[in-house]
């Protein structure tokens, strides 16, 4: 009942917002600059007649969650190797503190020159998500427990099972967290990316053209599309994240 009345809460406030927002459109009466949900939902639903806006909206998810998921396995692995090897560690900490200094902008100018705009979205998400989940990564399995470790080595655990009921419940909340860091960053770095690189047939180019021909009902739109997939892979890569984390994460399953 507790859950159902925050639901409740949750979806008034947002009726509540809705208004606010359509009585400021009504006020201000200038599409150009500002435009209400009800113009907003008309241009999306004239976009969604046609394959262009599907064929859009596929090219950047293969891109921004491609780079997402190589950035994520290739960070695990690399700062697995990296806990078990300290020089490893001490020679990628430069590489990291870069990666998570050097502004955005920059890094889309020098991939741009590198790899065109095609493959842009992929590198920038790659290069964003990568440093986040190495340290969340790298300062889980640092919390691993001492003590569990060295009763695992007297009973002559197996590496397999060590992983599972030690290192496992240590490093999965940390990763659980970079996770919705980074998940969000992807789909902020990886538009911004498009945006500056204009690639053929994304979402990108879509934002693009609505600011070259002042159409702020397509700006709104192609914003909530992107406020839409952030949120539903959010949803469905944390349940699968949480799902392999088991009784490691048994407190977030209910959040």
């Amino acid at each position: 009942m507790k859950g159902n009345k925050e639901t409740g809460k949750k979806i008034l406030a947002v009726i509540f917002w809705l208004c606010v927002w359509q009585a400021a459109a009504i006020v201000m009466k200038d599409s150009i600059v500002f435009v209400g949900p009800k113009d907003m939902l008309v241009s999306l639903w004239e976009q969604m007649r046609e394959a262009e806006f599907w064929i859009s909206i596929r090219n950047s998810i293969l891109k921004i969650m491609g780079g997402f998921l190589a950035a994520f396995f290739c960070a695990i692995v690399i700062a697995g190797i990296a806990f078990r090897v300290h020089w490893i560690k001490i020679l990628l900490d430069p590489v990291i503190q870069l990666a998570k200094s050097v502004p955005v902008a920059s890094f889309v100018v020098l991939l741009l020159i590198l790899a065109g705009s095609e493959k842009l979205s992929f590198f920038i998400v790659f290069l964003m998500v990568f440093p986040i989940i190495y340290v969340n990564m790298g300062q889980g399995l640092e919390c691993a427990d001492d003590n569990m470790l060295e009763m695992a080595c007297v009973f002559k655990m197996s590496s397999w099972r060590k992983f599972l009921y030690i290192y496992r419940p240590a490093f999965m909340p940390f990763l659980l967290s970079g996770s919705r860091v980074a998940l969000g960053m992807s789909w902020k770095s990886g538009v911004a990316a498009e945006i500056i690189g204009v690639p053929s047939h994304s979402i990108g180019e879509r934002l693009y053209m609505a600011k070259i021909f002042l159409n702020t009902e397509s700006l709104f739109a192609w914003t909530l599309v992107i406020i839409l997939l952030s949120f539903l892979f959010e949803k469905i890569f944390l349940y699968i994240l949480k799902t392999f984390g088991g009784k490691a994460l048994k407190g977030e399953t209910h959040r």
